[in-house]
């Protein structure tokens, strides 16, 4: 089957990475990523249709029901999120999930899974809402008293528009990115915000790891963007940038290192044991490095601003 591009409808394409696993999760299969020579945006191929893609989500990824008490690593996440030394984190790692911003406007949170973040915002000072496909996340974040709603962003109609968007890790997912942004520009306010932040294509990780870069992420991942793409497509889609900037986080190259190491073992990258000394150590030993990268545009993971035009 011919790939198509998602953005140019191109059919001219270029190999970045020919062979690819699922180093996350251990779904089987095998990937690449190509480049697209029109338009030059880089993407999964084969794309798995929206029903592998339910089906794969349902079975790896999403929030199941198992709440904060569940395994060791919720226990362990939900114990850090709500401490101070994750607002140290915050200052030292980099922000990519916005948790250290501060307003008091309508915000949206997409992707919000069971309500982790819809908390720190609305403790933040935004009056906070969710969209959540997954309708058991969904439904545990309104038990925690939160406005959610589980429909595709196109089919969503809020009671007001938004005077934040917020797509954390969410933009990469989209078999449609431009047709979800152009559904986000429908739902913001005039001169509503946008903020992204996403895996970066360009980043010196993945240069370093190749095919273990934990960042390709297949199949769940369907677009790879850097910074001068994605900017094109915001303009595309009616916002214009107002700030871009990268990061290195490092539970990324923790958790990248760890898919090298051990590449038969994808759930070792969800175990505190390995992975806390590792970002320990890109936090002191690495910490050189990680701030020459993101100042040269080359950290991990894009964070990008913008408006709606």
């Amino acid at each position: 089957m011919t790939a198509t591009c998602l953005l140019c409808d191109g059919e001219d394409f270029r190999v970045v990475e020919p062979a690819l696993r699922d180093n996350r999760f251990g779904s089987p299969g095998s990937w690449r990523v190509i480049a697209c020579n029109g338009c030059g945006l880089w993407q999964t191929d084969p794309l798995p249709t929206p029903q592998t893609l339910r089906a794969l989500y349902e079975r790896h990824y999403n929030f199941g029901g198992e709440g904060e008490s569940g395994s060791a690593w919720a226990r362990l996440r939900a114990l850090f999120l709500a401490s101070p030394l994750y607002r140290l984190l915050l200052r030292m790692d980099g922000d990519v999930s916005f948790h250290s911003r501060r307003g008091n406007g309508r915000l949206l949170d997409v992707g919000c899974n069971e309500g982790r973040g819809l908390a720190i915002y609305t403790a933040n000072g935004f009056r906070a809402e969710g969209l959540e496909l997954n309708r058991v996340a969904a439904e545990a974040a309104r038990r925690k008293g939160f406005v959610v709603y589980d429909v595709d962003i196109a089919a969503l109609r809020p009671s007001a528009p938004y005077d934040v968007v917020v797509l954390s890790n969410v933009l990469e997912h989209a078999l449609q990115p431009r047709g979800m942004l152009q559904a986000i520009r429908r739902v913001l306010a005039p001169g509503g915000a946008l903020w992204i932040s996403l895996p970066n294509a360009q980043s010196a990780l993945r240069e370093r790891f190749g095919p273990d870069w934990i960042n390709w992420h297949v199949p769940f991942h369907i677009t790879h963007f850097d910074a001068a793409r994605l900017a094109s497509l915001l303009r595309d889609s009616g916002f214009e940038p107002t700030a871009t900037r990268s990061v290195s986080p490092a539970l990324w190259w923790a958790q990248s290192q760890i898919a090298r190491d051990i590449p038969d073992s994808p759930r070792r990258q969800r175990e505190p044991a390995r992975v806390v000394p590792l970002m320990l150590r890109a936090m002191t030993l690495g910490a050189r490095e990680r701030a020459a990268w993101n100042r040269d545009g080359r950290g991990d993971c894009l964070i990008v601003e913008a408006r709606r035009a």
